[in-house]
């Protein structure tokens, strides 16, 4: 019986991530400085120093940890706890929390800032 370890292809994890990101290599190359043979170079690597991982996260908009720990069985659990397929068609359950809700809270924070500046700047005319 044999154990087969997966290994930790950092480059084929930025590829699947730039995929899900929607992004073409040419893009990522722009955003990188360089040109798409490197990027493509970068993605058929192993291993990617990690100046170079943390300029790709930035340029992917997620963290260094993101890319390293990143794994296709994760994504599509998340997909799959998210859409259910019925006859062929996804169905997304929604927010969890009522945007109304939300909005009506920013209103409320706005508010109390807006009074705690009035309070602060009468302060300040009666110190005068």
């Amino acid at each position: 019986m044999s154990i087969v370890t997966k290994t930790n292809h950092i480059g084929r994890k930025i590829s699947r991530i730039r995929e899900l990101r929607d992004m073409k290599q040419e893009a990522l190359a722009q955003a990188l400085g360089t040109n798409q043979q490197a990027i493509s170079a970068m993605e058929n690597s192993e291993t990617v120093d990690e100046e170079k991982l943390f300029e790709v996260a930035k340029a992917l908009g997620v963290t260094v940890e993101a890319i390293k720990n990143f794994s296709e069985e994760a994504v599509l659990n998340i997909i799959g706890n998210t859409y259910t397929v019925d006859n062929s068609s996804a169905v997304n359950y929604g927010c969890t929390f009522n945007p109304l809700d939300k909005v009506i809270e920013l209103y409320e924070r706005l508010v109390q800032v807006e009074k705690e500046k009035n309070e602060y700047l009468e302060k300040l005319l009666k110190s005068k």
